[in-house]
Order: structure tokens, then sequence, then C-alpha cells
């Protein structure tokens, strides 16, 4: 193994991990609905705890033979939450996050209602959740599948296409505007919006004013605002300080009139 294998994370080896602490979602039981032994996903950003995306891909309309099925997402789950309820061990969330971007897989909507299901008989309390990065947000197919989860966490680090493109690597055919006019169709979006700074910076004045141009279009519930908090797959990128997240948290409530969190 590497020197640079050695700081990244593994991918999730089951559909059901955790519990986990999550830094927004509290005490988070995860669902990895994609490959155990690859990444999928539309983006292939510099930051990413599970090192570059081998196999790149904006959407998926097909079933694979790597993929779970709804069934088996439903069965794990309910063998994960028996255990949980039985051990009365604390939840908040049962997440959709894993290896890649969850909204890529072509079941979601059965998968999300067959899990509500099993949440309902156990622990119909917990909130179920997405991580997604946004890029399959201008499908109203996939909307109609995000609508059905109590918490939308969405991804949206920059608020220009050229930054995008330098920091999330997303697939050819990304359009920043469809994007927007997605999340901005939602309802009930959490926006969460990662800061670097290094090699590429999203943290200058110019690329906060695009941001949180972008940020009042989509009127969100709720801003996001954090940092790296594991050694990035690019390693010329760095941790932004405090005071500085602190900065475009306040931008966003003065100048937006939008809730932000930092993390």
């Amino acid at each position: 193994m590497n020197r640079v294998s050695l700081n990244i994370l593994p991918l999730q080896s089951e559909i059901i991990y955790g519990p986990v602490r999550s830094r927004r979602l509290g005490v988070s039981l995860g669902i990895n609905i994609l490959p155990s032994s690859y990444k999928l996903c539309s983006f292939n950003c510099l930051y990413c705890k599970y090192d570059w995306t081998s196999k790149p891909t904006p959407h998926l309309t097909y079933q694979t033979d790597d993929l779970p099925r709804p069934a088996e997402v439903a069965s794990a789950l309910e063998i994960s939450l028996h255990r949980l309820v039985k051990h009365r061990t604390k939840l908040d969330c049962i997440t959709f996050s894993g290896n890649g971007e969850p909204t890529l897989h072509p079941d979601l909507a059965e998968i999300i209602a067959a899990a509500k299901r099993v949440r309902d008989q156990y622990l119909p309390e917990v909130k179920l959740a997405i991580l997604s990065n946004s890029s399959t947000v201008g499908s109203a197919e996939v909307r109609a599948a995000l609508e059905m989860l109590d918490l939308k966490v969405m991804k949206l680090d920059a608020g220009s296409e050229e930054m995008i493109r330098r920091l999330n690597n997303p697939m050819p055919n990304f359009y920043l505007g469809e994007i927007v006019a997605g999340l901005r169709s939602l309802t009930d979006v959490i926006l969460q919006s990662l800061f670097v700074q290094g090699r590429v910076a999203n943290t200058d004045p110019d690329s906060v004013e695009r941001w949180l141009e972008k940020v009042r279009e989509i009127q969100p519930r709720l801003v996001q605002v954090y940092s790296l908090d594991r050694l990035p797959t690019e390693r010329k990128l760095w941790k932004v300080n405090l005071p500085t997240l602190q900065w475009i948290a306040s931008q966003v409530r003065w100048r937006a009139g939008i809730p932000a969190e930092v993390f």
C-alpha cells in the first residue's frame, strides 16, 4: 500500500454502516446504496475522503449487477434497526450517503419508500436524510424521490461553473443553471458548502460573492458552512480557519436573510 492510500478512508463494504457521529446530523446510521468495490459518483472532488472517482458517471438509468436491490436495502436496514432498538442505541438520523452519489441509483424512489416503511416500524421519530452533491437535481424523477425524505442536505461549494469544475470536477454535461433551478424547486433544502484554501480556493471575496448570489436564488431553509476534517485526496488543499467560516456564514445571514451554521 502506498503512502497516499494510508490516508484515504476505505470504502463502505456493507449496505448499512455505523452509527457514526456526524458533524451536521448527530448520531447517524449510514445507508450505502452504491457498489462496495469502487466509488460511483458524478463528481471527482479534490477533497473527497474516498480517493479519486475511477468510474465517473453523470446518471444511471439502468440496473447494474453491483448495486443493491431495494429489497436488500430494506432487509439490511431492518436487521440493523432491530439490533439498535434492542440495545436502546441513540439515533438521530438514517442517512443515504456511502461510496459516492446516492441519487445515481436508478431505484432511488423505491429504496427510499422501503426505508421509510422500515423506519416507521422501528424508530418513527428518527429523521431520514440524504447527503447529495446535487448533480442530478435537475431531474424531476430525482426531485420527487428526494421530497420523500425528512432532510435533504444538498451540496453547492461555489457559485460559478469555473470554480465548481476546478474544485468538484463534475462530468462534462454539468450545467450550474440546471442545478440551481432544481435546488430552488425542492422544499426545505439544507445547503452544505465546503470551503478550502490552497491549490484551489473558494474563500476569496469574489468567489464568496458568486456563491452567495446562488444561495439567494435557491433560498434554502439553512446553509451549513464547513471545511476539511480529514486529509483530502488533493494534498495541496488546506482547512479554512474558523473566523473565515464565521465571516462567510455572517454574509449568508446578513445579505441573504437565511440561517447559517458553521461546522
